[in-house]
């Protein structure tokens, strides 16, 4: 089966990588509402796309950047439902001195497209609609049941996908669900990720007056707002990488060697860290390193600023100081019961007449699936069709924000894949991901759908 769809992509290469490098080049920064027509352009971009290949497509409106829906319900009454969550969103581009080349004007550079959201997540949105184009090209129909939801703010928290998923509950609906947005664990590595950390964020910024000040003539007078931020902010952790706050542990569920034996605990983070330039490490104490981004919450200072940050010098009390922190969570834990604890926490460490402001960013929750599930089964057997290795079955310490809130409203058995690599350079200046691996993914899919449709998870590989 996978032969026919290696010719086919041979042979529809070119074109596709010309389909693939007029995605690449929307500014789709959802963060910044000055990309808002790009965003829009975008989705109708890939909106033309899928109804080429007979889907029936709408753009759902929220409150902020539209979510592009799309279905195909030809197939028998009796077949199987597959809904398919991918982002158009890209991280913003800063800084733009450190890109060798024009962050939205792809380029091929030692096999790799080198581009904002090369990887995160336009090559991997573009390689499963590819696959879902070769589909019907080749056999004329969809052999299951596909439903397709490309939203535009993953990158900011899903916050207008979150807003209306209610009312799109019925649309939604299925029973398997696949979120095309994760890492494999090496080029020849590839894993299905049955579990992700939740988040929540929050602004907090601590002011004494209205103005900056001399610090000669206040200096050992006045509170200095960020001397007392920092101070605060420090004693958040112990020695040993614990967070200090009480009750932040309180809902963490500690698994059994059982539930820990069925993911495989194999990569390095150290290692995938120092491809980036990393030397120093620290983890939480009893937990090994993997341990400590998968299985474990923390917390994080994202930004810290205040006063003068130029060059040279200036000899001043700063008016404020601002933070922003992050906290990753795992399934167990409640964003909303989190952060008061940390607020609660951090109020407590502010001196009396300092100034507090706090902002919440938006929370989701984590989740875990079952390496059980019909669908986890059927990721791993076309992962190793493909690849003709074994796969491993991980978890991630990273968060995509609606996976939570979208496998309840679809009541589908959900699981995490994706070829992204470490050294993509994801969310960094030259971003890449390599065409070998867009062939891969194309062919990944391919083959999921294909066992998915057949209903049989017995793990026989195929020989081409």
């Amino acid at each position: 089966m996978l032969a026919a769809f290696k010719e086919w992509f041979k042979n529809n290469r070119e074109e596709a990588i010309d389909d693939f490098f007029a995605l690449l080049r929307f500014q789709s920064i959802s963060t910044n509402s000055a990309y808002q027509k790009e965003m829009g352009a975008c989705a109708q971009y890939l909106r033309r796309f899928l109804g080429e290949m007979g889907f029936q497509t709408e753009l759902w409106q929220t409150s902020g950047s539209p979510t592009l829906f799309a279905k195909n319900l030809k197939s028998p009454k009796e077949a199987p439902t597959l809904l398919i969550y991918l982002h158009y969103d890209v991280q913003p581009v800063t800084p733009i001195d450190e890109w060798h080349s024009d962050p939205f004007e792809p380029i091929i550079k030692d096999g790799k497209v080198v581009a904002r959201g090369a990887v995160d997540n336009k090559g991997q949105c573009f390689y499963t609609l590819l696959a879902l184009k070769a589909l019907y090209q080749v056999l004329g129909t969809f052999p299951l049941h596909i439903k397709i939801c490309i939203e535009g703010e993953e990158e900011i928290g899903s916050p207008g996908l979150e807003g209306i998923l209610n009312e799109k509950k019925n649309e939604l609906q299925a029973d398997y669900c696949l979120v095309v947005d994760v890492e494999m664990l090496g080029f020849n590595r590839p894993a299905i990720t049955l579990g992700i950390r939740g988040i929540i964020t929050l602004n907090i910024e601590c002011r004494n007056g209205n103005i900056d000040l001399h610090s000669g003539v206040f200096g050992g007078v006045v509170m200095n707002p960020l001397r007392v931020l920092t101070q605060a902010l420090g004693a958040c952790w112990d020695d040993e990488g614990r967070v200090r706050i009480p009750d932040f542990y309180q809902d963490v569920l500690t698994l059994s060697k059982e539930e820990l034996d069925r993911f495989d605990f194999i990569s390095d983070p150290r290692k995938e860290a120092c491809l980036l330039g990393v030397k120093a490490f620290s983890g939480e104490a009893g937990f090994s390193l993997l341990e400590s981004n998968w299985i474990r919450p923390c917390l994080e200072i994202n930004g810290l600023f205040g006063g003068y940050l130029e060059e040279g010098m200036k000899t001043i009390i700063p008016a404020k100081a601002e933070a922003k922190l992050s906290c990753r969570l795992v399934a167990s834990q409640d964003p909303e019961k989190v952060v008061s604890c940390i607020l609660s926490f951090l109020k407590k460490k502010i001196p009396k007449g300092m100034e507090i402001s706090v902002e919440i960013g938006h929370g989701s929750k984590g989740l875990m699936t079952s390496p059980c599930c019909r669908l986890a089964k059927a990721c791993k057997q076309a992962f190793e069709d493909v690849f003709k290795t074994s796969c491993a079955s991980i978890l991630s310490g990273a968060t995509i924000p609606i996976a939570s809130s979208l496998k309840k409203v679809s009541g589908a058995e959900l699981v995490f894949v994706g070829l992204a690599l470490p050294e993509d350079k994801v969310h960094a200046p030259n971003e890449s991901f390599g065409l070998d691996r867009l062939e891969m993914g194309f062919l990944s899919i391919v083959r999921m759908i294909d066992i998915l449709s057949k209903g049989d998870f017995s793990y026989d590989h195929e020989s081409n």
